[in-house]
This record gives structure tokens, sequence and C-alpha cells, in this order.
């Protein structure tokens, strides 16, 4: 990851859609990158018991899952989104 402050996993959803309602949609997608090896991150899981909210693909967390905005913009211009 380069010198950048990286993005909670939901902080980079909410910057790539424009209504706050769209955010677990784009979470999802952005989670689903990462499971698929299109996004690097710094991943972090939920247990199925402690999981909070709605559930993203292996359970990533998305408070505590953190992606590079370089990282990012490398997966939009790739076509991520």
């Amino acid at each position: 990851m380069s010198n950048t402050n990286p993005l909670t996993l939901h902080q980079a959803a909410l910057t790539l859609v424009s209504d706050a309602a769209q955010a677990h949609e784009m979470e999802t997608r952005l989670a689903h990158a990462i499971e698929h090896g299109e996004l690097r991150a710094n991943v972090k899981r939920w247990a199925t018991e402690q999981w909070e909210g709605k559930q993203l693909p292996g359970n990533i967390n998305r408070l505590e899952t953190f992606i590079d905005p370089a990282e990012l913009a490398a997966w939009q211009k790739a076509g991520g989104c």
C-alpha cells in the first residue's frame, strides 16, 4: 500500500456512490472484487457469530478492511465500476 491514508471498505464504497442508500451494494461489489483478486486490500474477516449488519462475501468486515486509494483508483480504471 502507498503512503496515502487507506480507506475502510465502507468509506471506499461511499466515495463511489452518489446516494448513501447504495453503499451496501457497492460494499458488496468491492468485497467481491477483493475475494476474486481484482482489488488489493488489507482484509479483516468476521467470525460468523460476530457478524454485525448486512453480510458481505467472505465475511469481510467493512469497517476494519482497508483499501489504498491508489488501488481503488486502479480498480476503477480497469472497469471495476
